[in-house]
């Protein structure tokens, strides 16, 4: 970790106060009120699409992306260091450790009986083929409750030295794979279970004990439909570079405020190594950025410290933000009152996500630690007060608020949808395309400054300062109970407009 020695900063940010001898104490929701307008106010996705536009040049001078241990990622890094330090926040860098990966190879076509190709995603920390790839037989493995994740899965034909097909679902990515290994495969190609393209991670090196990649539903299906008409070969060749790195998360606190109190925000700031990540995530790191940077203009004194960070290695297994979590004591833990996430704010596409802190949905994974409830309240509280339509996305940990989740901090956030596919209903609701991914160019190099919708980065924005502003001041919303939620479906009531989102995924 190298930390930043406090100097005398031009800039008076949050420096302590002046006394106000003789005047009335101050109110908390006043000040949070007056705060959290001024933010808003001033806070606006066009200063935040500079920052875009300058992650963008940094990805075209190296290599096309901003990826965790690379050069676009460490230039990013030191670019949001620097603004910050100026803006005079504490600033460190907290480096880590971990395994660097690059596809070098991501190809599945068809040999017989008819020749065709087929888009494949190699899966990160997977094992790789020869170069030249492998000619198998293609197997599928029978679709059920666990589908691949036992060894009785396999036992209904041979795998040996032939290409797994199985459907997600049921257990982890990794442990598909290392089945389909045990049995004998020489390789295995996962399908997606929902519409959208399928991108995963293993977890680790360890876990990649067979080559394997991700296809969408529809790829999959046509393959099964394929092998139910007959013996299927394939070609099939995944190669990924891996080596050990070190990057580093850049966390920035405000000097003076309340520590025991600590309000805490985040976005990851790597790209894949497929493209520049525009939208994913420089969008909500230049969202977060921003309001940061208004936090310091607007010279005001925080009761509660104001801690944000931009993680890195999200891409690879939400590393990043695990190393921070897993460093802090549980006295460090326990100061943190809330942590909120902002992963992919513009999606072209987009619907605008709020994640489902109580489960009122009833949908997924259950509901976040005690307060999240409170976080989800408060952002569609604002929303609505805007007039901006809203849904919730299930609380499944995909992304960087998952640490902070398993240790037992309130969490929630927002995001306009990666992957998945708008329904008609969203299409309705909230504009766009219906059957078209909310971000088509989903990790892909694409992701450039035309990926970025300027009204939904604007929207997220404002959510981002609404937030700083209230709790810097005032956290008791987080204990004030929330009412039962409706669960009809309707545009804000969290029902029945889903996302698909696939950050971190492992499942």
């Amino acid at each position: 970790m190298a930390v930043v020695a406090a100097t005398a900063l031009a800039t008076p940010l949050l420096l302590a106060a002046s006394p106000h001898h003789g005047h009335a104490p101050h109110d908390p929701a006043k000040d949070a009120a007056k705060l959290s307008r001024q933010l808003v106010r001033d806070s606006s996705a066009k200063d935040a699409y500079r920052h875009l536009q300058r992650f963008q040049a940094i990805a075209d001078s190296a290599e096309g992306h901003r990826a965790a241990g690379s050069l676009g990622h460490d230039a990013s890094a030191a670019y949001v260091h620097r603004l910050l330090q100026k803006a005079g926040y504490e600033v460190d860098y907290r480096s880590f450790d971990f395994v660097y990966t690059e596809t070098l190879a991501e190809k599945l076509s068809v040999v017989s009986p008819t020749p065709r190709d087929v888009d494949i995603k190699a899966m990160t920390y997977t094992r790789s083929t020869e170069v030249g790839g492998v000619r198998a037989a293609l197997v599928a493995v029978p679709v059920d409750d666990t589908t691949g994740c036992e060894a009785a899965d396999y036992a209904s034909a041979t795998f040996t030295g032939k290409i797994a097909l199985i459907k997600r679902g049921g257990c982890s990515f990794a442990e598909k794979q290392a089945a389909a290994g045990t049995a004998g495969a020489a390789g295995a190609v996962i399908y997606n279970n929902t519409e959208g393209v399928l991108s995963g991670t293993l977890g680790d090196v360890a876990s990649g004990k067979i080559p394997t990649g991700g296809l969408t539903q529809v790829e999959g299906e046509k393959l099964v439909a394929d092998l139910a008409a007959g013996e299927v070969t394939v070609s099939f060749e995944i190669r990924e570079l891996q080596e050990e790195r070190t990057t580093r998360n850049v966390v920035a606190e405000t000097r003076r405020g309340d520590a025991a109190k600590t309000v805490m925000l985040g976005a990851h700031l790597d790209s894949v190594t497929d493209g520049p990540g525009i939208n994913d995530n420089g969008s909500g790191s230049a969202g977060l950025l921003e309001v940061a940077l208004e936090l310091a203009e607007s010279r005001k004194q925080p009761a509660n410290k104001v801690r944000f960070a931009w993680w890195s290695a999200e891409e690879n297994g939400l590393l990043g933000s695990e190393a921070y979590v897993a460093k802090l004591s549980e006295a460090q833990r326990e100061q943190v009152a809330l942590y909120l996430n902002f992963d992919m704010i513009a999606s072209p596409n987009g619907a605008q996500f709020v994640f489902d802190g109580d489960n009122s949905d009833n949908v997924g994974e259950g509901p976040g630690p005690e307060g999240s409830a409170q976080l989800e309240r408060d952002i569609t509280d604002f929303l609505d007060r805007k007039d901006k339509p809203h849904t919730g996305t299930d609380f499944t940990g995909r992304s960087d608020y998952g640490p902070f989740i398993e240790v037992g901090i309130p969490s929630g956030g927002t995001d306009t949808g990666a992957e998945g596919i708008k329904t008609s209903d969203q299409a309705e609701t909230f504009g766009g395309t219906a059957g078209v991914a909310y971000d088509p160019c989903y990790h892909a190099a694409c992701d450039d400054l035309d990926n970025v919708d300027m009204a939904h980065l604007d929207t997220n924005i404002d959510v981002i300062a609404n937030a700083v502003g209230t709790y810097a001041f005032d956290l008791r919303s987080l204990t004030r109970p929330v009412p039962a939620a409706p669960t009809t479906g309707e545009p804000g009531s969290g029902g029945g407009l889903r996302e698909g989102h696939a950050h971190g995924v492992t499942e």
